[in-house]
């Protein structure tokens, strides 16, 4: 059984790729295929961020098919099934999100965009602190016994990982 993770942003062109990224690589590392995730911005810029790539780069982290794309896709018929949600921007955990097929379960893990720090180095080094923060809570997340939990279970898991992360 696959589960299937949707990271949401506003402009799907750092943040959410970093955690999809991440979330494909290290949900594979124990088990293949156990998880996919795809990520998606209520208003996406059309573009990802270099820095989003350069960062996954540097540690690794193969994302072929990266590209910012609408959260309406996952929401439309045909679009695959959603298990989970995480929402990593303030705003769009804040805005009003299509109705998930299936309900899916929904977190909120808060990451400070590096998109728009400056100068350029202070930048690379937001996306290098957004990336830690992102990968120590998504490895805990995927070493959870996702499938023998219930939904109330998962997503006090999760609020728990990010208020761990946090502190």
């Amino acid at each position: 059984m696959t589960i299937n993770i949707l990271v949401l942003c506003t402009g799907n062109s750092a943040r959410s790729i970093l955690a999809e990224a991440l979330f494909n690589h290290l949900g594979d590392q124990e088990n293949p295929g156990r998880i996919r995730a795809f990520s998606a911005g209520s208003q996406p810029t059309g573009t990802v961020n270099p820095l989003a790539l350069e960062t996954l780069a540097s540690h690794g982290v193969p994302l072929p098919e990266a590209r910012s794309k609408s959260w309406d896709e996952f929401a439309a018929p045909g679009a695959p099934a959603i298990d989970f949600i995480f929402t990593v921007c303030a705003s769009a955990a804040g805005e009003a999100c299509p109705i998930w097929p299936g309900h899916p379960t929904t977190a909120h893990w808060g990451i400070a965009d590096p998109a728009h720090v400056e100068p350029l180095a202070a930048r690379r080094t937001a996306f290098e602190d957004a990336y830690r923060k992102l990968c120590q809570r998504i490895e805990a997340f995927v070493a959870l016994p996702l499938e023998t939990l219930s939904a109330a279970e998962i997503a006090a898991a999760a609020k728990r990982i990010h208020q761990e992360s946090e502190a």
